[in-house]
């Protein structure tokens, strides 16, 4: 479905967007001057840097086409840079006095919920968001309330890259047999894909909105953790340091990358026709098939419900996520829409679909709640400890019980 938001959201809509207030207070009214049928809006806005960058001023051509679908506002936009990871913590710094329509990262959004930062969407915005998107994208904006609080436009996961030479498209389906074929790298000391191996992994619930529910790790955790003893001990495995396998890469030491739709242009320059990209393979452990899983996430636009006029804010959050918008993004910035409608442009870019496809089927949500934070340092701790082989075949158990412990956790 295309939205083009062309007086999308009414009256009713805009003061259900309030989170069941009866009206929209100076939402609802001209309060910043009119003239005639046409009322004075003033907008502020906080996008990337690369969103406004001069060639590729993706923000401005939004901005362009939203007045284009609203004559009935003359508009004065007011823009600032702020990356979506610098979301949450700029805008709860003081949110009466942060931007109205702002893009961040979906594990932002329980910190942005809990401070009163970031608007419920409307009848018509919650349908768009829903027509768009799969159900990993509508999960990644939902609030422990079950309501929805943004508008995703593009997936952040990871998945695979591999040298076609060295390895065929079926070997790529198992990591087992890439490591018998090839040099394999992988960011172990992460605590953004270490939880790619505890295949069974849930936090906070199957869609991450259940606190309650807390991290549980697969029954067989202590099995994985000797594995990846193992897989440290291979000599065809080396830890990627975030700058080490694109390294290793380029040089041609290394075959086989996991990362994301940003490293796609450096990993072409380096294998060129030989790129293979594809969702995460499965590995074995005592003979159980397990499948890799990468943690999901979406970035995402919102608007703050403490905005002067939060009905233009809240409409052109959505217009900032609707598919015309989705598709300059990816013309003009190579950002991979989530709109299903677009499937078709992004069927020639390997990476784009590889993320679609991880998101699919090989990924996990990665909570929005504030607890979720308690995850990443005893990730890390625990994934440094593999690499410089402080867990042992012998002690490996143990360790990962500690591991489970430390995040107050519970086996499946």
């Amino acid at each position: 479905m295309k939205f083009t938001w062309k007086k999308a959201l009414g009256i009713a809509t805009a003061a259900s967007m309030l989170m069941g207030t009866a009206a929209c207070g100076n939402g609802d009214t001209a309060s910043e001057g009119s003239t005639g049928d046409v009322q004075d809006v003033t907008l502020t806005v906080w996008a990337p840097q690369e969103d406004q960058a001069e060639g590729t001023n993706w923000l401005a051509k939004v901005e362009e086409g939203f007045e284009k679908e609203h004559p009935e506002y003359n508009i004065t936009w007011k823009n600032d840079v702020v990356s979506e990871g610098d979301a949450s913590k700029t805008v709860t710094t003081d949110p009466t006095a942060a931007a109205d329509v702002y893009m961040f990262a979906s594990d932002q959004l329980g910190v942005l919920i809990d401070s009163g930062a970031i608007g419920q969407l409307g009848t018509d915005a919650e349908k768009q968001v829903r027509e768009q998107n799969g159900d990993m994208e509508i999960d990644s904006v939902t609030g422990t309330d079950g309501k929805l609080y943004g508008v995703p436009y593009t997936d952040n996961t990871w998945f695979m890259y591999y040298n076609k030479a060295k390895i065929s498209d079926e070997d790529a389906k198992s990591l087992d047999t890439m490591l018998s074929k090839a040099v394999v790298t992988f960011p172990l000391s992460n605590s953004w894909y270490i939880n790619g191996f505890y295949d069974g992994l849930e936090l906070f619930g199957p869609d991450g909105t259940d606190e309650d529910a807390g991290i549980v790790f697969p029954a067989d955790g202590a099995d994985i953790t000797s594995y990846l003893v193992d897989l440290v001990a291979n000599p065809s495995f080396r830890n990627d340091d975030g700058a080490s396998g694109l390294a290793d890469l380029q040089a041609g030491t290394a075959d086989v990358l996991f990362s994301g739709t940003w490293s796609a242009a450096d990993v072409k320059a380096a294998l060129g026709d030989n790129m293979g990209v594809a969702a995460l393979p499965t590995f074995t452990v005592d003979g159980q098939t397990k499948q890799m899983k990468s943690f999901a996430a979406t970035k995402a636009v919102a608007y703050n419900p403490n905005a002067e006029n939060t009905r233009a804010a809240a409409e052109f959050a959505a217009y900032m996520g609707s598919t015309d918008a989705q598709k300059w993004h990816y013309e003009m910035r190579q950002i991979p829409p989530t709109d299903q409608s677009l499937s078709d442009l992004i069927a020639d870019d390997p990476a784009a679909k590889a993320q679609a496809d991880t998101m699919a089927n090989t990924a996990i949500l990665q909570s929005g709640l504030s607890a979720m934070n308690d995850w990443w340092t005893p990730a890390e701790t625990f994934g440094k400890a593999l690499v410089n082989k402080e867990v042992t075949a012998d002690n490996a158990a143990a360790k990962f019980q500690e591991w489970v412990d430390q995040l107050g956790a519970k086996l499946a």
